[in-house]
């Protein structure tokens, strides 16, 4: 996506970070799911962790209905419909309507 102006850090090595905080009001189906913070403190851990980069390409039109069949049942949150969190606009990324 960078033709369309989306960075991508690919001149570096990358690393992960992981972070814990209330998203309860826009991450969490609107509010509807609350945090149990009484279940704190949170841990997670990363083993063997290993990516390896590949190219990206379009899916067929069985694995696209696959991947929306996925989508509407599971997904939980979606940055690119939450209109609270982006009033100003979306992303430039949300933009893209082809599945990768």
């Amino acid at each position: 996506m960078e033709a369309i102006g989306v960075p991508f850090p690919k001149s570096q090595p990358m690393r992960i970070y992981s972070s814990l905080w209330n998203a309860d009001e826009w991450a969490t189906r609107g509010g509807l799911v609350k945090t149990d913070w009484s279940q704190a403190p949170f841990t997670a851990s990363y083993r063997n962790f290993n990516v390896r980069p590949g190219v990206l390409t379009q899916l067929d039109s069985s694995r696209d209905e696959k991947m929306k069949r996925v989508q509407k049942n599971h997904m939980i949150y979606n940055y690119c419909t939450d209109t609270k969190r982006f009033p100003q606009g979306f992303p430039r990324e949300c933009a893209i309507t082809t599945s990768t």
